[in-house]
């Protein structure tokens, strides 16, 4: 269904499509140096390496990449996506908007205060920006203030997303996972039960599920929703019962329904 009211106009080439795209090019870094200090300080979110281009100081790059994390993608010269005539030196980064946290500082820190964080949020391979800002958005509204993701298949927390999320970035945690089924394994044997949102009329309703405890809710991505393997290791299958036979809602609508009705469970 199409909201109501005035169609806006489409962005000129001189409006919000010129700022979008300069948006995105203002998240990224390049050259070798530069893309270093963003590792020093755990702000990379992706690294886009050229192939073909080698040697040991963009090796070491490369390794410490993955060593914090970051996805780290090799394509041609002509999609690194800076701007012409840039010196890159092979190697550009995207700026993220956070500092991640690593899945074994998260659990430390869910051990030495465990009283602390009750929710989690499990963000599973979502990749649209603005779906991923709106959820984050709701998340914090919510008390969810603690975020996982896979470090594969999941956008960047890039200033697009900051920006759809009204700022919501600057006051949540995040936590980026190689494999999401075995962070969800360490995570219940904190304590934590795993609440799959899924469509199917099979899975309980959100209105008919006790949500006491400490408890994650996955997300699954819009079109395909939780992968398969990563539903089989939730606890509980949770939907949200729809009065029609329409049963597809925006993702980040339906995170913020299911996170409300969370809240509001454990207050009554």
């Amino acid at each position: 269904m199409k909201p109501g009211g005035a169609r806006k106009k489409k962005p000129t080439a001189k409006g919000g499509a010129i700022k979008e795209a300069q948006a995105e090019t203002d998240d990224l870094i390049w050259g070798i140096n530069a893309v270093r200090e963003a590792l020093e300080t755990r702000s990379l979110g992706e690294l886009a390496v050229q192939k073909g281009k080698g040697g040991p100081r963009i090796q070491e790059i490369i390794s410490r990449a993955r060593e914090q994390g970051v996805r780290v993608r090799f394509v041609e010269s002509a999609r690194l996506g800076v701007p012409s005539g840039a010196r890159h030196q092979g190697v550009v980064g995207r700026r993220s908007a956070v500092a991640f946290l690593s899945l074994d500082r998260l659990l430390d820190h869910l051990s030495r205060q465990p009283d602390e964080v009750s929710r989690l949020l499990i963000l599973d391979c979502i990749q649209d920006p603005g779906n991923f800002g709106s959820i984050l958005r709701s998340a914090l509204a919510a008390g969810f203030r603690y975020i996982i993701v896979p470090r594969q298949r999941s956008a960047p927390v890039s200033g697009t997303v900051a920006r759809t999320s009204a700022g919501a970035v600057a006051h949540l945690r995040f936590c980026r996972v190689g494999n999401l089924v075995e962070a969800m394994k360490s995570l219940k044997e904190c304590g934590f039960w795993m609440y799959g949102a899924v469509s199917s009329g099979d899975a309980a309703s959100i209105y008919e599920t006790d949500f006491s405890g400490k408890i994650a809710l996955v997300v699954g991505s819009e079109g395909k929703g939780i992968r398969p393997l990563v539903q089989q290791h939730c606890d509980h299958l949770i939907t949200i019962p729809m009065q029609s036979d329409f049963d597809s809602l925006n993702v980040s609508v339906a995170a913020a329904i299911i996170m409300f009705e969370m809240v509001r469970d454990r207050r009554d």
